[in-house]
């Protein structure tokens, strides 16, 4: 009888363990997600910054033939 509440007392300890993994994770994989999506957006600022900052005629245009 005490094996089985031992056991049981171990495996809800190993579950606690693994649930609290897990939350871990998911806040490692959300703020990764978050620092993705800022770097895009710096990307995408930084992009808009260069080309509206070229003169006429230039930037926008790139002939690669030859």
């Amino acid at each position: 009888m005490s094996a089985s509440i031992a056991a049981s007392a171990v495996a809800a300890q190993q579950s606690q363990t693994q649930l609290a993994v897990a939350a871990k994770i998911a806040k490692f994989n959300a703020s990764a997600e978050r620092s993705v999506v800022d770097l895009v957006n710096a990307a995408q600022e930084n992009l808009q910054a260069v080309t509206s900052s070229a003169g006429p005629g230039k930037g926008a245009v790139l002939d690669i033939s030859v």
